[in-house]
């Protein structure tokens, strides 16, 4: 009996261990293994998620929705943001030509109302020239941004050119529908005045200490637009707005502060013309303050700290 006993316990089955692979789990996905929750997910795999715009849990966005980071270029560009380099293919310089006509009517024009309104009083036609100009100038930027980044003004397109951050022929496309669009802005504000489209101002701007205001006006437009396009993207039509709006009343030559529209403004003898003799000067002194300012840029905000910045 007791052989017959031992030869049945070794035929007996061996009782499966618990070292094999635990079963499979039958609870809902999420709470460990990777599906809807987080809990249990490696965090790398969770950060993946946010960075392709899901929420903080990792979730990825549906099929369909644009995510995070290929809006944001978007939101920024309408803050007037930094000019894009043009996309391959497709010369972006070539769609800044409806940009500086508004701005070039905007200070003859208002110039014209004010001085035929306030009687004699320089001073109200000065307001009155400012708060237009500075109005019109954060308008077009938040409008012309997302075409073309808002290059109304040579002396920042050359800037951002030096700075390679616009290439060269789209630079010279920007200047070239700068200059062209200046004076059509011109001959527009002269025409809705019932002034010729085109006649040479007699405003003597001439003298070093307005050839000097032109240097510093212009030094503090361009450091204020490089230094928001790099630090505060969102805010450079208001910054700029309220530069302009406080370079009238600080520098002697009412800040032109744009060869452009410095030039085209000798086409109208009014109150915001300059005459043509002192059109080389001011450019020349234009030019100068741009190319300090480029130089004070690069050396107060260095590459890495504008990288920093973007996050």
């Amino acid at each position: 009996g007791l052989r017959q006993r031992a030869r049945l316990s070794e035929r007996a089955p061996i009782s499966p261990t618990r070292s094999g692979p635990p079963p499979a789990r039958t609870h809902r996905a999420g709470m460990g293994d990777g599906g809807g929750g987080h809990r249990g997910r490696p965090a790398a795999s969770r950060r993946e998620g946010v960075a392709l715009g899901g929420d903080r849990h990792g979730h990825r966005p549906a099929v369909g929705v644009a995510p995070l980071p290929l809006v944001a270029p978007a939101l920024e560009a309408v803050g007037g943001l930094r000019p894009r380099r043009a996309r391959a293919g497709r010369p972006d310089g070539a769609h800044g030509f409806g940009a500086p006509p508004p701005s070039a009517a905007a200070v003859v024009g208002s110039g014209i109302m004010a001085e035929r309104l306030a009687g004699g009083n320089i001073a109200i036609t000065l307001l009155a020239n400012t708060i237009a100009t500075g109005a019109a100038l954060v308008a077009l930027i938040l409008a012309f941004g997302p075409i073309s980044g808002a290059h109304l003004n040579p002396a920042v397109t050359l800037g951002f050119a030096f700075q390679s951050e616009l290439r060269q022929r789209d630079a010279v496309a920007y200047i070239c529908a700068q200059f062209a669009g200046a004076a059509v802005g011109v001959a527009t504000a002269n025409l809705m005045f019932s002034v010729p489209p085109i006649f040479l101002s007699r405003h003597d701007r001439g003298g070093v200490a307005q050839m000097f205001s032109e240097f510093v006006a212009t030094l503090g437009l361009v450091l204020v637009i490089q230094s928001s396009a790099k630090l505060q993207p969102r805010m450079v039509a208001f910054a700029v707005g309220g530069y302009i709006t406080a370079a009238y009343w600080f520098t002697s030559s009412t800040s032109f502060a744009n060869p452009a529209v410095t030039l085209a403004r000798s086409f109208s003898d009014t109150f915001a013309g300059i005459r043509l003799a002192n059109v080389p000067m001011f450019v020349i002194a234009e030019l100068g303050g741009a190319a300090a300012a480029t130089l004070l840029t690069r050396w107060l905000i260095p590459a890495s700290a504008e990288r920093s910045s973007d996050g």
